[in-house]
């Protein structure tokens, strides 16, 4: 079956993580996507290794794992953006696609005649995405952004990592790209309006995604915590600054999560551990008191948690209803018999290089089932195909293209 976004095509000038973020999201989704890369070098993610897939017979490839994880399901096209015809060959694609998805720097693209204005005079329905640091307004709008920057100018960072007086204190990153994922997500959201609204209306638009806006989206209840209180959010480590208890455990062969989110919860897990009276003493009878009273609780429950192994409490917990996890390794992830039954690895034979794998797309339809066509491309393997398929260019021209360096 194809999948719901089947007859669309996107055009991906984007690079790195945010914008391929985005394409490939829609290329799961059945687009084609059609990815512009840079003659010789490509995405500039295809040399962020090691590490770097390994071919069928155990040796490595020039493939990178970063370039692997975003870039699935595309037609990989060199183009030299920086000739004319290069140029104009991008004109063409564009008129002839649905979608089109940038990261340059603000302004990049238009010095070259491709910006929005330019491209919506020869496809008025064009949708145009553009994803910078900072956006298109504003007084960093020329600086280049990047992950760790926003996360840190953003706010994430203030809240992410060990409380202060704590050993380890201090801001730290999340371990992925957060900004770049969720701004990729939320370019996808935009875009999708924006085809939503075109197939009422005929209208093109110009979509302006800035990892900034995102990140500083992505504050949500810490920031409204702000808002309501006045008071700054802190590091908080591994408790949650609005629930109690919620955070890790020890037990006596590791540790285990437990998050209660209501106070039924917090009685049933009382009972679990052996402590049925806790829930009557007025400092943990509801969450306010529990957050006010929270480390003369949590040394309370620590107590009877390291008694019991992890999965001797995660058994008789969830058996209860009370919410309860292990913390685990990338490797234990990919080992959980729910994330497997949930198919969440996949794998795609790439015709030159063998088995590439992959994680899958997390949405699952009961109609439109996703599109999982094509492995991440080598740098330029469809540019003659996608020149002839869709702009109609013959043998001759390609070849012409080609002596003259612009693919």
């Amino acid at each position: 079956m194809s999948g719901p976004l089947s007859g669309i095509r996107v055009l991906d000038l984007s690079r790195v993580m945010a914008g391929p973020w985005s394409t490939q999201i829609m290329a799961d989704l059945g687009a084609e996507v059609i990815k512009v890369e840079r003659p010789g070098l490509g995405d500039d993610t295809r040399q962020w290794g090691p590490p770097w897939l390994k071919d069928k017979d155990g040796q490595p490839t020039a493939q990178s794992a970063y370039y692997l994880s975003a870039n699935r399901g595309k037609h990989s096209v060199t183009i030299d953006l920086g000739s004319e015809e290069g140029q104009q060959l991008v004109r063409e694609l564009a008129a002839d696609c649905d979608i089109l998805v940038e990261n340059f720097k603000t302004g990049g693209l238009a010095k070259k005649g491709l910006g929005y204005d330019d491209l919506a005079k020869v496809n008025p329905g064009l949708i145009y995405c553009s994803i910078t640091g900072f956006g298109q307004t504003g007084p960093m709008a020329s600086y280049p952004g990047y992950d760790y920057l926003i996360q840190a100018q953003a706010g994430l960072m203030s809240i992410t990592g060990v409380a202060d007086g704590d050993p380890g204190a201090g801001p730290q990153r999340v371990g992925m790209a957060v900004a770049d994922l969720t701004t990729g997500m939320n370019a996808t959201i935009a875009i999708l309006s924006a085809l939503h609204h075109r197939s009422k209306t005929g209208e093109g638009q110009y979509i302006d995604m800035a990892l900034l806006d995102v990140q500083v989206s992505w504050l949500a209840n810490q920031a409204l915590n702000y808002f309501c209180s006045g008071e700054i959010p802190t590091r908080t480590g591994e408790y949650h600054p609005n629930l109690t208890p919620y955070q890790p455990f020890p037990t006596s062969d590791g540790q285990v999560v437990i998050a209660v989110g209501n106070d039924a919860q917090f009685r049933r897990l009382c009972e679990v551990i052996g402590c049925p009276e806790i829930p009557e003493d007025p400092r943990f009878e509801n969450n306010p008191q529990r957050v006010a009273h929270r480390q003369e609780l949590v040394g309370k429950i620590c107590e009877r948690t390291r008694t019991g192994t992890s999965r001797e409490w995660m058994e008789k917990l969830v058996a209860v209803g009370v919410p309860c996890g292990p913390i685990q390794n990338i490797s234990e992830v990919f080992d959980d018999p729910q994330v497997q039954a949930r198919n969440m690895k996949l794998e795609l034979e790439h015709p030159g290089i063998g088995p590439v794998p992959g994680i899958a797309n997390p949405i699952k339809f009961s109609k439109t089932q996703q599109s999982y066509k094509k492995a991440p491309p080598l740098l330029g393997e469809d540019t003659d195909s996608v020149l002839s398929r869709v702009l109609g260019k013959s043998v001759g021209d390609i070849k012409a293209l080609r002596d003259k360096g612009i693919i």
